[in-house]
């Protein structure tokens, strides 16, 4: 076969593994969001997996209980705090603020259309133009909600999907990567231990910053609850806290989503009882924007998560992430904060100046395995900052020569 049909070949091959990457970064550019989250979900349990899978056998079951153990709590604490919601909306309706007479249709029809004996024998000649106008309005509003419910459940299940997997096959993965493409001198190796020690301190970090803001919601609105006024006390307090922890690993809204409900809730009531108790929704509303939402989500959360980096660039990096790429934001970008910073701390410098990767200066913590080229453990020994430069140096047909002396190695 001639040189110039191997070129060919070769060229037909880089063409279609171009069209090939091009439509996974399509795909994952189309749903980052659900991938990013997906990762937070693999970190944030990760630990727990660790821990249940040395006593547990099978990592599937392992994967799949640690994901349990970590969603649970927090299904419990929505359908609890929904029961709560249901039984506030029931007395408030029973107080008179919403009357069957405001309803676009009678009581009659009503019982005929949630009738389904009746409403196969219903005449729709019954009702008004305007009634049944209103009526397909209201099913169009009820499917489209229904429609964005379905797809919110089909992106969590491909999220819990994707870090139950990573969580079992992460060591495969994790394997064929560094055998596929790591290199002598161990650049990939102590760049991969460097931004997956930050990722497991960010995510994980986002998980505690959850339980301090439950803890602060909790304190703040029991306390709000002692200077309410008279039957205009914040529904559930402590279970209104708990709630604003876990909507707080949403980014954005997910606080405003507990919070702003509760303040149409303590303004309609207090309009109605007594409108001078107003000032107490009010006094809600800014208690909950600065000490339960903006302080730990500006101020803490860089704190607790990723504590091996600049606090300033992690703040910024909250900050902004979700007013530059939306929703997901306040995750994906400490994800670009984390590549940035390792790769300038750990690959530029052999790019530049060709030095050796240190392994021991990503985390003292950390056991790296020593490659061939890695500095003796003698020598890190003597050096606190990872000890002097490898000894190693490479001839040009590749092999090593060791140039290591009794009194020290020479660069």
């Amino acid at each position: 076969m001639s040189s110039r049909s191997i070129d060919r070949t070769q060229l037909a091959w880089w063409v279609m593994g171009l069209a090939l990457a091009g439509a996974l970064i399509f795909v994952v550019y189309s749903f980052i969001g659900t991938i990013v989250f997906g990762l937070f979900f693999y970190y944030a349990t990760r630990p727990l997996y660790q821990r249940i899978n040395r006593r547990i056998g099978p990592p599937s079951l392992a994967a799949a209980v640690a994901l349990l153990l970590l969603a649970l709590p927090a299904l419990l604490l929505v359908l609890y705090t929904a029961a709560i919601a249901a039984d506030e909306l029931v007395r408030l309706t029973n107080q008179t603020l919403i009357q069957m007479a405001d309803s676009p249709i009678t009581s009659q029809q009503l019982a005929q259309i949630t009738d389904l004996e009746r409403l196969v024998q219903v005449e729709l000649t019954q009702l008004t133009p305007d009634q049944l106008q209103r009526v397909l309005s209201s099913l169009g509003s009820a499917g489209n909600a229904l429609s964005v419910i379905g797809v919110g459940l089909v992106h969590l299940f491909v999220m819990i999907a994707l870090a139950f997997y990573l969580l079992r096959d992460d060591h495969q993965l994790s394997r064929w990567v560094r055998s596929r493409f790591g290199d002598e001198r161990g650049v990939l190796e102590t760049y991969l231990d460097a931004v997956d020690n930050d990722f497991t301190s960010i995510f994980f970090g986002n998980i505690l910053n959850a339980v301090i803001t439950g803890t602060i919601g909790v304190l703040t609105y029991s306390i709000l609850n002692i200077i309410a006024p008279t039957d205009i006390a914040i529904p559930a307090a402590a279970l209104l806290g708990l709630v604003a922890g876990v909507a707080s690993l949403i980014p954005v809204v997910g606080m405003k989503l507990v919070y702003v409900p509760v303040a149409v809730y303590l303004a309609v009531t207090s309009y109605i009882t007594d409108p001078q108790t107003l000032w107490f929704a009010a006094m809600f509303v800014g208690v909950s924007l600065i000490i339960v939402d903006t302080i730990p989500d500006l101020v803490l959360r860089p704190y607790v998560s990723g504590r091996r980096l600049h606090v300033g660039a992690v703040m910024v990096a909250y900050t902004f992430g979700p007013l530059l790429f939306g929703w997901y934001g306040v995750f994906l970008a400490p994800i670009i904060l984390v590549l940035v910073v390792n790769f300038a701390l750990y690959v530029l410098p052999t790019l530049i100046s060709r030095e050796q990767i240190r392994p021991y200066s990503v985390d003292p913590s950390v056991a790296v395995r020593q490659q061939q080229l890695f500095i003796p453990d003698d020598a890190v020994a003597g050096d606190g900052h990872g000890g002097k430069k490898d000894t190693s140096v490479s001839n040009v047909d590749g092999e090593e020569n060791e140039t290591s002396g009794a009194d020290g190695s020479k660069d």
